[in-house]
């Protein structure tokens, strides 16, 4: 079940930036327009379609673990949020001209992959205590397969931490070669988004690790169940929860 390539490790150590974003006037109206965007650009570049939109919930605290396939899971999920949520993302985009700039306005909570990133774990056990809702995507990169890798731990100890709800939701067709062969060709590359039921982890260990373990296991075999066969990868041979 291990993954072929290892997973990745920030190179980049940059603590002063990872925090909570504060919902300043400005960064509401920000995202707003983000929001609007993204649902645009999604229209024009993708065909989404989407099913489960009932079991989004209009408040928080809520943990929306998604998995990832390619450049456009963000604007094919966003575009079918009713608003925009809190993220986690990688430190490396913020290094990015222009795009680091405009992830930093929209706000996100900054996470050194790989690394003990305590600071980003803070951050978003303040953001649930807020009532926020946060997405992440537990297997901490686009999968190397086009299928589900193995889960890493952070998003079950969020879980168990804040006592969040979480909400699984899948994507499909978001392969970048697939979203940009069609781009090529004045085609919008079909893509669909599941979005499953919330849950709450089994309180059933005896050690955090284990919790933990546990845990993760649990959240990816939740997202397995929403995706077709081929997509289940590291999950495809697990049971029901």
């Amino acid at each position: 079940m291990n993954s072929p390539i290892p997973k990745p490790v920030a190179e980049v150590w940059k603590p002063e930036l990872v925090r909570l974003p504060q919902m300043t006037y400005q960064r509401r109206l920000f995202r707003s327009f983000a929001h609007g965007l993204i649902k645009l650009v999604a229209k024009v570049c993708l065909k989404v379609t989407v099913t489960g939109m009932e079991n989004f919930p209009q408040q928080g605290p809520l943990l929306v673990v998604i998995n990832h396939l390619g450049d456009s899971d963000v604007p094919a999920l966003i575009s079918t949020f009713p608003f925009p949520p809190d993220a986690l993302g990688k430190i490396e985009l913020y290094d990015f001209p222009i795009l680091g700039r405009l992830i930093d306005w929209y706000g996100v909570i900054w996470l050194h992959r790989g690394r003990a990133d305590t600071r980003a774990l803070r951050a978003a056990l303040d953001g649930f205590a807020e009532g926020r809702i946060i997405v992440i995507a537990p297997e901490g990169r686009y999968s190397v397969t086009g299928a589900l890798e193995e889960g890493s731990g952070g998003a079950a100890f969020l879980a168990y931490k804040s006592g969040a709800s979480i909400l699984p939701i899948a994507v499909t067709g978001t392969e970048n070669e697939n979203v940009y062969g069609c781009l090529k060709k004045f085609r919008r590359a079909a893509v669909h988004v599941t979005v499953g039921k919330m849950f709450k982890l089994a309180e059933q260990a005896e050690s955090r690790q284990e919790a933990v373990a546990l845990g993760t296991s649990q959240i990816m075999q939740a997202l397995a169940e929403l995706l077709p066969e081929k997509y289940r990868g590291a999950y495809s041979s697990k049971t029901s929860l």
